[in-house]
């Protein structure tokens, strides 16, 4: 019975007529909802996890530090290792693949995993935020409703996305920015049906946790004196600047992060060790960073680098007291130590996700970009440049939204982000000039984001114009086959002068005795093979054909088939009906084919 449910929900659905497009919006709201308890309950285990470490930092001497985020990080492992294996590392290029590959399937199971895997990383000290990990959490549910409705391929992409802006809404009371990131970063897609589930959902999931809460506050709520500053002219050439030095560190940032995963992947050890290492490694840092600063003995007080860093945050963002925070981190904010914080927490970070930790760059992100931007400002201070009123905070905050651009070249969600979870709107103007120098500076040291290069390094390509975005919504389903025309691999080559002559086709496809898909024969195939002509009648089928040529599955998209097309220098590949090994063939897709459907979408959009 459990067994036919999907079908018969499918079947109510279209009997209620919810194939249409409005139905999106309905659903929408529901993902929403759900996403919002699933995140609050994401926050109180992060909270819980932490609450157990410092009890554990609290019984144990100052050096022993490592211990909790070995703990951690062990747990992480086998989380990871026995039940999902998506769980690892910062989540969104995993999201991504999925829409992209996969057509926006994620098991439901990953969505528990990577609470428990994150709320350990982080929890115990671990260098990640929360941001990629509710990602992959709202995504799982958005795809889970998908894959229990049947929905189509563009529809799913879509509540995939509603879960991922409803998860960033509620963890960071930003709907707005969970609405961009998905658009921008995730999906690529700006169209109106897109567009309207995704703040539908973003909207639920915000109104749901606000109310759940009882409160309305930003994260990083600026004091009054920031919040009364005033952006000036002579200090544009100081922003000009710090958003080209925000893009540097940026990149930085991401070449690091993936130096780090290149090496903890050349470690032979068992995968639920690596991120064990990657915490001791962070224990030693934090050890390192205890010496340095003179906090050695001092019980109770991790380094300001480990978990999300947000008391930190907090701290260089209060002008009155810059470096000091009401909860009583306090910072040596002096140019080489604001400098060296950057550093150690960059390094922290690829310890803890290079490893296979859990968790999510943004924080990192944030963190890097306050710690930047307050050094910078230090300088200018230094220089007589700020004018009278203004504080290096303004540049920490600047820097925030700088190094995020930067790293997900994604200025416009940097910018919004940046804006809902600090609400300061008098540090808007720089903020903008600093994200789009940042990311236009990091684009051309690097092309890939920290989202994209991870996928590109799994020869995922992706595009970013509306051209791609139709591409990956078609399915190659869509697109009418060729003729198909078949020949058996003991068949003698003068066959094919025959069938051509028959059928007026040049590609053939060699089948078995099932007529599972063994290779092409193309009409490069049989030029080259009629240049001899005399001993075409000692030729067989089989010593003509390419057994290398790659096979197309109906769900894939017109993106993934174009690109196979691209890497080889044919007219047609076979459709067969799975990917296993005795795949039976539908037919053939052709370029022209193909791209008269293509053609057709865009008239149609």
């Amino acid at each position: 019975m459990a067994a036919n449910l999907p079908s018969r929900v499918q079947t109510i659905a279209t009997r209620l007529g919810f194939q249409r497009d409005w139905y999106l919006i309905a659903l929408a709201a529901g993902i929403g909802t759900v996403t919002a308890f699933g995140a609050i309950g994401f926050v109180e285990l992060i909270h819980w996890a932490s609450e157990q470490a410092e009890e554990l930092d609290h019984r144990l001497p100052w050096w022993a530090l490592a211990v909790a985020p070995m703990i951690g990080a062990l747990l992480t492992g086998a989380l990871i290792h026995f039940f999902a294996s998506e769980a690892k590392g910062h989540g969104v290029p995993e999201v991504i693949d999925a829409v992209f590959r996969k057509g926006s399937r994620i098991r439901p199971r990953v969505a528990l995993v990577k609470s428990l895997a994150s709320a350990c990383t982080i929890g115990s000290g671990g260098s990640a935020g929360a941001e990629g990990p509710i990602v992959q959490i709202g995504s799982a549910i958005g795809s889970g409703v998908a894959q229990l409705l049947r929905v189509s391929r563009d529809q799913a992409g879509t509540l995939l996305g509603c879960g991922a802006a409803a998860g960033i809404a509620s963890v960071f009371n930003a709907p707005i920015a969970g609405v961009f990131f998905v658009l921008e970063i995730m999906l690529r897609d700006f169209s109106v049906r897109t567009f309207t589930p995704i703040v539908v959902a973003s909207v639920f999931s915000t109104a749901v946790t606000q109310a759940v809460l009882g409160k309305n506050t930003a994260i990083f709520a600026v004091s009054d004196e920031l919040a009364g500053y005033a952006f000036t002219l002579p200090e544009l050439p100081s922003y000009l600047v710090l958003g080209l030095v925000c893009g540097a560190v940026a990149v930085g940032f991401v070449k690091l992060l993936y130096a780090s995963e290149d090496a903890a992947a050349k470690v032979k050890v068992h995968p639920i060790i690596k991120p064990v290492i990657g915490a001791a490694l962070l224990g030693a840092l934090g050890l390192g960073y205890l010496v340095i600063t003179g906090q050695a003995g001092d019980s109770g007080e991790a380094p300001p680098f480990f978990g999300n860093g947000y008391p930190a945050i907090r701290a260089l963002l209060h002008p009155a007291s810059f470096g000091q925070e009401d909860s009583g981190v306090t910072l040596d904010t002096s140019i080489v130590m604001l400098a060296a914080l950057v550093g150690f927490k960059a390094l922290a970070t690829c310890f803890t996700l290079g490893s296979g930790g859990s968790g999510g760059v943004f924080a990192p992100s944030l963190f890097l970009g306050a710690g930047a931007g307050a050094t910078f400002g230090v300088a200018v201070e230094a220089l007589g440049l700020i004018p009278e009123g203004g504080s290096p905070a303004a540049y920490a905050l600047v820097g925030m939204a700088a190094v995020v651009a930067g790293t997900t070249h994604a200025p416009l969600t940097a910018i919004l982000i940046i804006f809902e979870i600090t609400r300061d709107i008098y540090v808007l103007l720089p903020i903008m000039l600093a994200a789009v120098v940042a990311t236009v500076v990091a684009q051309l040291i690097e092309r890939d984001s920290i989202y994209s290069l991870k996928l590109r390094r799994r020869g995922v390509l992706l595009g970013s114009s509306l051209d791609h975005t139709l591409l990956r919504r078609i399915q190659v389903r869509d697109v009418p086959l060729a003729p198909l025309v078949s020949v058996r691999p003991h068949d003698p080559v003068s066959k094919l002068l025959k069938l051509n002559r028959e059928y007026q086709v040049a590609d053939f496809v060699v089948v078995g005795d099932e007529n599972e898909y063994i290779g092409m024969i193309t009409a490069q195939d049989v030029r080259t093979a009629f240049v001899e002509y005399e001993a075409i009648p000692l030729l067989l089928i089989e010593e003509i054909m390419v057994r290398s040529l790659p096979t197309i599955t109906p769900d894939e998209g017109l993106d993934t088939v174009l690109e196979k097309f691209s890497r080889h220098d044919v007219s047609s590949l076979a459709m067969v009906e799975d990917t296993g090994a005795k795949a039976k063939v539908m037919g053939l897709v052709t370029r022209s084919r193909l791209m008269a459907r293509y053609n057709q979408s865009l008239r149609e959009s």
